[in-house]
């Protein structure tokens, strides 16, 4: 299935031919029948001498409703540009078509209307001011056609050429990740939450479960309709109204995007490659203010220019697209940019979520030239050194590509030498010159820190982690290859070079006699004397000779283990503990009993209710 999209000036007859082509009046509000004007979106459908059914959009000529074109002209196949012949090209005319343009829509018809209304000389004058205004448009090559939707005339031909051009047409694309643009929502009594647009990517079922963006919201497919018959599944390229259960229509309004959930996370900023029209009434400058219309949204948005500062009407440049709210955008997906009054240009995501770049930056100009017109694993690379380590999960969300093309992508890059998987189960992937930076980062941190502390074990793992700045997933996947790879060594709470041995002079080792053999005296109500090196008392405690219970309260190893068993064994059986009971099995003071009790509890073998303490 294939949606087609009208265009032109207010009044100039797109309502009357989309009527006159299907049946089907597109104006459904009681204005626009009073006016003569369509305001909202319209929609229709038509089935085509070959068989193939069509949907039709039918969108607001008059620049007050311009922002309503523009949502409705997100995902059409073809375009009809309509142009009266009593009046020719004028001013929406030609912002239409310039809007066409940025959005890509480069296969279409160009309808000359109302042709009862002039002679045949008037005609061909118009046909000649139609040609010239198609010049280096995207519907140059397009065919003209004069019809009159009143009189019937030219409406069988039209419709002929509607169904020769749309049979030549590829089918639409299925990349498995369906995307609706949502452009109305609404509740049926008796039915809910529906919502309605068109449909690219991939497919919708019914009972299937789909995320709303930008909310993130859940809800449930109860059923699908398509120009009025119940489908238990709609491929892309349809006009789809979709019945959502789990949900409120209030919750979901238009500009919001239905997909599946977990694959898609919008973006506050995007690089871009933008063409500023030629009509433009001044330059786009850093820091301009815009409207932004992607699919069916409209947000306010920022522009950072990447090369400059200015781009002038006529010509393009590099862009980064800062948003005031999230949107979900994917990579080669249109936009077109407005101010309050002008359509100032328009052009292509290239990197969803982008980070912040630095502005007249070659490396940053090279690597969107790449990405503009790059294979799918450069494109894929250069995302991936923004984010690294990523899963392919990951990547696929950032760029807003599917699963499977990340894939082919990881593949091609893997067996290119450029990337390489880390991790006990290789499902994260950094580049090889991230990986090179990772562990130099590794390799110093450790070396400074055992030169700063020779006598200790390793370095805190949390601590590593903050030296790599990587969260816990990924930290863990690159300390796995780290140990792979033969440079590091960890246990349960430090991680340490493999060439690191922590080990005492014998000065040191009679220092630690000494300290050992005091604590030992009064095993149950050690020493508290602190007459010994901080670094030395923390080698015992990794070593395993002693456990530090509160900062003056040292034990050594078996007093502590013997105290833990015999609390442990007054507590069995659900036994109450109390200070009181364990001081005297120790004949120990309160000071020395509350510290080893609060450390069970910090383990995690007691817990505390009011003044009394059980086994968990």
């Amino acid at each position: 299935m294939f949606v087609v999209g009208t265009a032109g000036h207010v009044d100039h007859g797109k309502s009357t031919l989309v009527k006159a082509l299907t049946g089907i009046d597109p104006d459904r509000l009681r204005e626009e029948k009073d006016r003569g004007m369509t305001i909202e979106l319209g929609f229709a459908w038509l089935k085509l001498a070959s068989g193939i059914e069509i949907s039709i959009v039918d969108v607001p000529g008059h620049e007050r409703f311009i922002k309503n074109m523009l949502m409705g002209s997100g995902g059409v196949d073809v375009g009809m540009l309509l142009i009266a012949a009593d009046e020719g090209p004028m001013p929406q005319t030609r912002e239409h078509l310039a809007i066409l343009d940025l959005l890509g829509v480069n296969i279409g018809l160009v309808i000359i209307t109302k042709k009862d209304l002039v002679d045949q000389d008037w005609l061909d004058l118009v046909t000649l001011d139609v040609e010239e205004m198609l010049k280096n448009t995207s519907l140059e090559n397009s065919q003209i056609l004069a019809v009159s939707a009143e009189k019937g005339d030219g409406i069988d031909e039209l419709n002929n050429a509607l169904d020769i051009l749309i049979s030549g047409l590829p089918k639409p694309a299925n990349t498995g990740s369906p995307r609706l643009p949502v452009d109305r929502s609404f509740s049926i009594t008796g039915f809910g939450a529906v919502v309605t647009g068109t449909l690219t990517g991939g497919v919708l079922k019914t009972g299937g479960e789909v995320e709303i963006l930008p909310s993130g919201n859940k809800a449930r497919i109860r059923s699908l309709q398509v120009h009025e018959k119940s489908q238990d599944e709609v491929g892309p390229g349809t006009r789809v109204a979709v019945n959502l259960s789990g949900i409120d229509h209030v919750d979901v309004k238009r500009g919001d995007l239905i997909t599946t959930p977990d694959w898609l996370d919008p973006s506050t900023a995007f690089d871009a490659i933008i063409q500023i029209i030629k009509e433009a009434p001044r330059p786009l400058r850093h820091n301009h203010k815009v409207i932004l219309f992607t699919g069916t949204s409209e947000t306010p948005a920022t522009i950072r220019i990447l090369e400059g500062n200015h781009i002038d009407p006529g010509t393009s440049g590099w862009i980064q697209i800062k948003t005031q709210e999230k949107i979900p955008v994917v990579r080669g997906e249109y936009f077109v940019l407005r101010d309050t009054e002008n359509t100032l240009g328009g052009g292509r995501v290239l990197e969803p979520n982008a980070s912040r770049r630095k502005r007249n930056d070659h490396t940053t100009i090279s690597r969107l030239q790449t990405i503009a017109g790059g294979s799918n694993e450069d494109i894929k690379f250069n995302a991936l050194i923004d984010i690294e380590p990523t899963t392919i999960a990951e990547l696929a969300r950032t760029t807003g590509s599917t699963v499977t093309e990340v894939e082919d992508a990881i593949v091609t890059l893997e067996s290119q030498g450029r990337i390489l998987p880390i991790g006990t189960n290789q499902e994260y992937f950094v580049s090889v010159e991230g990986w090179k930076r990772l562990e130099n980062t590794a390799i110093q941190s450790l070396s400074t820190f055992h030169s700063s502390y020779p006598l200790r074990q390793g370095m805190p793992l949390q601590d590593f982690r903050g030296r790599l700045k990587l969260k816990s997933s990924p930290f863990n996947a690159t300390v796995d290859s780290l140990i792979k790879s033969e440079k590091i060594t960890t246990n349960e709470s430090t991680i340490r070079l493999i060439t690191h041995i922590a080990s005492l002079s014998y000065d040191q080792e009679m220092e630690v006699g000494r300290y050992l053999k005091e604590i030992t005296n009064n095993r149950f109500s050690p020493s508290t004397i602190e007459d010994i090196d901080i670094e030395l008392l923390q080698f015992l405690i990794e070593r395993g000779d002693v456990v530090r219970v509160a900062d003056e309260i040292v034990y050594p190893i078996t007093a502590y283990e013997e105290m833990e068993s015999k609390i442990i064994e007054s507590g069995n059986n659900g036994r109450e503990i109390t200070i009181a009971s364990v001081r005297n099995i120790f004949s120990t003071s309160r000071k020395y009993t509350l510290a080893v009790l609060e450390h069970m509890d910090s383990k995690g073998i007691t817990r505390r209710v009011g003044d009394s303490r059980f086994l968990r």
